[in-house]
């Protein structure tokens, strides 16, 4: 299973309350901070209702290989 890391790029002054708690929701709190938080659909909805305020790379785990 690949993990996502997520670094927080926009401020969410200006956004809707929904998009602040859903940023606070992923554990991010300061711009520029990365997060790491496993690929399941939960995350990715939370990433697609704030994807213009982050940046997202996956990253494959090494017991995969």
């Amino acid at each position: 299973m690949s993990t996502l890391r997520i670094t927080y790029k926009k401020s969410v002054i200006g956004q809707s309350k929904d998009q602040k708690d859903t940023i606070h929701a992923l554990g991010l709190r300061k711009l520029h901070q990365s997060v790491t938080r496993p690929d399941n659909p939960s995350v990715r909805g939370m990433l697609f209702k704030v994807r213009h305020l982050v940046e997202v790379a996956e990253i494959l785990n090494d017991e995969e290989a």
